[in-house]
C-alpha cells in the first residue's frame, strides 16, 4: 500500500485516565508486576492531528510545557505510527501535531493517549481499515495503558493492565485534578514500591499473589454513587509516590479538608485526583485549591476513548 497523493488532515482525540482502584502484585521474573485496575477515562483529552508525509515526524503544542519531550523514534506516538505502517504494509509516513492537555509523567496516561490517538488517526488517514481488535493488539505492544486510551469509558484491567473487560458505570463522577510541576517515572515508582514492601515486611499487607478489583468498587460504579466510591478507591502505588514526592501529602490533606469526598494519587503520580459529590462541590473545591496557589482542573468521568473528531 502506498500513500495517497493528496490526503486531508485527520483529527483524533483521546482521553487521560484515572485508576480508581489499583492493586499491584509482587514483581515477576520478567521484572513486571501483575496488576488489577478499575480504570475510568476522564474529560481531559490529548488532540492529535495527522497529515500524510514521506517521513515520520511529531511536534507538540498546547498549554503544557513540552520542551523536554522527545521527537525522535523513541516517542511513543511515532512508535505507534511506525507499528501501524509495518503491520499494514503502508509505505509512506505521517506528520503528527499533538496538543497536550494531560499532565506529562503525571500518572494519567497522557503518552498512552497520544499513542492510541495516533493509531486511530493514521488508520483513518492511510485508509488501512484495521479492525478495532487489531488496533487493540497493536496498542498492547506499545504499553499497558494504550489499550484503555483506545477503549475509554470504564474498564477492569488485569495482567499488566492491558487485558481489559468493560465495566458498567451509571451517570458521571466529578473530579478536581491537581497536577504537579514535577513528573515521576513510572518504573521508578514501581521500584520504590518494591523497596517499600521490603522495608515494611510484617507491618503491611503482603503483595497479592493474584490481584483483583474489589467487587464493592464495581458496585459503586454501577450505582453511580460517589459516596460509595469514595469509601473504596485505593492505589497501591500511592505510598511509593508519596515517599518520592512528600509534598503531595499536604495536597491530599488540603483537598480532603476542603470538601473532597476522597483524594488519591493518580496512577504512578504525581497528579492528585479528588472525588467530589457533584459539579457544585467540584467548583467549590477548585476555587479553594486555586486560592492556595494550586493549578486545579475540573473533569468528569467516564469519557469516550480515542475517536475521530469531525
Amino acid at each position: 500500500m502506498s500513500p495517497a497523493l493528496s490526503a486531508p488532515t485527520v483529527h483524533v482525540r483521546a482521553p487521560g485516565k484515572l485508576n480508581l482502584y489499583f492493586r499491584v502484585g509482587s514483581v515477576m521474573d520478567d521484572g513486571y508486576h501483575e496488576v488489577a485496575s478499575a480504570y475510568q477515562a476522564v474529560s481531559l483529552f490529548e488532540d492529535v492531528w495527522a497529515r500524510a508525509d514521506p517521513n515520520f515526524t511529531v511536534e507538540f503544542g498546547g498549554p503544557i510545557d513540552t520542551s523536554e519531550l522527545e521527537v525522535d523514534d523513541s516517542n511513543l506516538a511515532l512508535r505507534a505510527a511506525r507499528l501501524l505502517a509495518a503491520h499494514t504494509g503502508y509505505t509512506g509516513g505521517v506528520r503528527l501535531r499533538i496538543e497536550k492537555n494531560v499532565p506529562i509523567a503525571g500518572g494519567m496516561g497522557g503518552g498512552s493517549a497520544d499513542a492510541a490517538a495516533t493509531l486511530v488517526a493514521c488508520d483513518a488517514l492511510w485508509q488501512t481499515r484495521v479492525s478495532r481488535e487489531e488496533l487493540h493488539e497493536l496498542a498492547a505492544q506499545l504499553g499497558a495503558d494504550v489499550p484503555f486510551a483506545l477503549m475509554g469509558g470504564t474498564a477492569v484491567g488485569t495482567g499488566r493492565g492491558d487485558e481489559l473487560s468493560p465495566a458498567l458505570a451509571q451517570g458521571n463522577f466529578h473530579w478536581v485534578l491537581v497536577p504537579s510541576d514535577r513528573g515521576l517515572s513510572t518504573p521508578a515508582v514501581y521500584r520504590e514500591l518494591d523497596q517499600h514492601r521490603i522495608r515494611h515486611t510484617g507491618a503491611i499487607t503482603p503483595a497479592p499473589v493474584k490481584p483483583v478489583v474489589d467487587s464493592f468498587v464495581l458496585q459503586s460504579l454501577r450505582a453511580g454513587n460517589p459516596e460509595m466510591l469514595a469509601d473504596c478507591i485505593q492505589n497501591d502505588l500511592q505510598a511509593a509516590a508519596l515517599q518520592m514526592a512528600p509534598e503531595l501529602v499536604d495536597t491530599l490533606e488540603l483537598g480532603e479538608g476542603n470538601g473532597a469526598l476522597a483524594g488519591i494519587v493518580s496512577g504512578s503520580g504525581p497528579t492528585v485526583a479528588f472525588l467530589t459529590a457533584d459539579s457544585e462541590s467540584a467548583i467549590d473545591l477548585q476555587v479553594a485549591l486555586s486560592l492556595r496557589g494550586h493549578h486545579a482542573l475540573r473533569v468528569t468521568s467516564p469519557a469516550p476513548g480515542a475517536r475521530v473528531v469531525l
